[in-house]
């Protein structure tokens, strides 16, 4: 995969308007890296190991995840399916959680979780649709698995509280936008709307 040229991304948005101009010039050149060689599947179990945890404390856990498994880098659907409920609940995993990691598993082993090369040939929205069809799999996951893992340069994750919160302060708002008036906002910032984002999570506190 090429990389991304983000001089013209952060140009293209400083040229929206005064606010972004600002931005831009504040936070200085894009750095958004994706980890564009690992499968789905493994993105989206680390993702659920995280979701609505401290960092710290989804990196033990995913730790304790890993260390089941000695022999291989990242465990293979089998071996997740093949696992005791009980052990994967010691590594601090909830129930609901190890619910959704195996079901990511029995999806990647069906195609249901498509590999690396064959989502490369799916658009974003097809693909969301098809991966939020899993439990425990909501909107906001996908959109970070083709933001951070599938290198995909025009995503809005408009749900995302950093996101909402970042261009309050950016347009000095007195109420955080709702999802539906961050998306609509977002329409002149295509095709570098997973940009943006980044740049919306960096926005100076007033």
């Amino acid at each position: 995969m090429p990389s991304p040229d983000y001089h013209a991304a952060s140009a293209h948005l400083a040229a929206i308007d005064a606010d972004w101009a600002r931005l831009v010039a504040q936070v200085g050149p894009c750095t958004l890296a994706a980890e564009t060689t690992g499968e789905p599947y493994a993105a989206l179990v680390r993702a659920v190991a995280y979701q609505q945890l401290h960092g710290r404390a989804a990196e033990a856990i995913l730790g304790r995840l890993l260390a089941l498994y000695p022999d291989s880098t990242f465990p293979t659907p089998e071996h997740l399916l093949a696992t005791d409920f009980a052990r994967l609940r010691a590594c601090g995993l909830s129930a609901r959680k190890i619910e959704t990691i195996q079901g990511l598993a029995a999806g990647a082993l069906s195609g249901l979780v498509p590999s690396r090369a064959a989502a490369a040939g799916m658009d974003d929205e097809a693909l969301i649709q098809r991966l939020v069809s899993l439990r425990g799999i909501g909107r906001w996951t996908v959109e970070m698995l083709l933001i951070f893992s599938l290198g995909r340069l025009d995503v809005l994750p408009a749900d995302d509280f950093g996101v909402r919160n970042g261009y309050r302060r950016l347009k000095r708002l007195d109420a955080l936008p709702t999802p539906r008036e961050v998306a609509r906002a977002g329409l002149p910032w295509s095709p570098w709307r997973s940009v943006a984002a980044w740049y919306l999570w960096r926005v100076p506190a007033a």
